[in-house]
């Protein structure tokens, strides 16, 4: 049984296109505790992730993806030329991990987090809650196949 997460990329860094057009992706640079905890210990491989537009005009979720390697040490951490160096984090004892991920499916429709706001069914799903601004979200399954109907609609 797979888990579902959200997982978010401003589409000018990188889009659901461009994971289309690579098919595969690693999921780096995440640089807050509670998501990195998500990726190193939660996500597993087979899971279902929703790619999520964020900080963009109509932010909401753009594609679907799932899990093909389960967390391991962002490699970016270590790398002094790269925007998500740490230069506390050491390779005998990683910070910072990331996961890999495969392009399923684009969305024929973008669900628009104005539009999930206004569904009754996800009141609950931790993406609409004031605050919560992680990169890392998990979903429950019902939540998912919500926003997989609203995307046919």
């Amino acid at each position: 049984m797979p888990n579902y997460w959200i997982f978010k990329s401003e589409p000018e860094v990188y889009s659901i296109d461009d994971i289309k057009r690579d098919q595969w992706t690693y999921w780096d640079g995440v640089r807050n505790y509670e998501a990195r905890n998500f990726l190193r210990d939660k996500v597993k491989k087979g899971d279902i992730v929703l790619f999520y537009h964020s900080n963009c005009e109509e932010p909401g979720v753009y594609g679907i993806c799932e899990v093909i390697k389960e967390g391991y040490p962002d490699f970016t951490q270590f790398d002094s030329s790269n925007k998500h160096f740490d230069p506390r984090s050491k390779k005998e004892n990683p910070t910072w991990f990331m996961v890999d991920i495969k392009f399923l499916k684009k969305l024929k429709k973008p669900v628009t987090l104005e539009e999930m706001k206004k569904n009754s069914r996800l009141k609950n799903m931790r993406l609409i809650r004031k605050g919560n601004r992680l990169s890392i979200l998990p979903i429950t399954k019902e939540e998912y196949e919500e926003i997989l109907k609203m995307s046919k609609s």
